[in-house]
């Protein structure tokens, strides 16, 4: 029997008791007790990891035929509805294609899923090691990333620019050190700071002989 011969027409939404997380759906059935939850991709995720017995069906409002039923929908879950965290549909109702704000609203949930899963330290850390052995394995095959390639000359300017500038005042290393030496040791101290005993500031500078 064709869907807008079913004796009943609805929309309802189905919830997971667990996380409180919604699906909107559109129903038409001869059995009101028929047991369907719906088959939105996310749902069918949610209860293949809660089970169907933490997710309960309720039933928001009877239509009189398929086609107001369509409409109806379209209305209840529109990209408002969608956007919103906790709401497992991934696209408006009505039964339509993906439009480019769907997508974009797609592409919102799943960085959303991304950072809630990265504040889980345990499935942070299994990530960390699988990039880790991957970048291992790549490097061991073809010889690290950089293999084979070299800056050019233009490049190599950009990078002693940069660094030159970098390295000036405190972005120096050495910035607030200075050499001190009993005339045969050298050692960094502190600028400013007390010089033991028998050293002096300066550094001897040993030159290798020729034999």
């Amino acid at each position: 029997m064709a869907r807008n011969e079913k004796k009943y027409h609805f929309i309802y939404k189905t919830t997971n008791t667990v996380t409180g997380h919604y699906y909107y759906g559109l129903h038409s059935t001869d059995n009101l007790d028929d047991g369907y939850l719906g088959s939105g991709r996310r749902l069918r995720y949610s209860i293949n990891k809660y089970s169907k017995d933490k997710h309960q069906r309720e039933i928001i409002e009877f239509c009189s035929d398929r086609c107001s039923l369509k409409k109806r929908e379209s209305e209840l879950v529109d990209l408002n509805e969608v956007a919103k965290r906790d709401c497992m549909n991934l696209r408006v109702g009505g039964e339509g294609g993906f439009s480019y704000e769907q997508q974009l609203i797609n592409s919102k949930k799943g960085n959303l899923k991304f950072l809630e899963l990265m504040e889980d330290p345990e499935w942070r850390k299994k990530q960390c090691n699988k990039i880790s052995i991957a970048q291992k394995e790549y490097c061991g095959k073809h010889g690290g990333y950089w293999e084979g390639k070299k800056h050019s000359d233009e490049t190599k300017k950009k990078i002693g620019k940069t660094n030159s500038l970098k390295l000036k005042g405190k972005g120096n290393s050495q910035y607030g050190t200075c050499w001190i030496t009993n005339g045969v040791e050298n050692k960094k101290t502190k600028r400013g700071g007390d010089i033991p005993d028998g050293w002096y500031q300066g550094r001897i500078i040993k030159i290798q002989r020729e034999n």
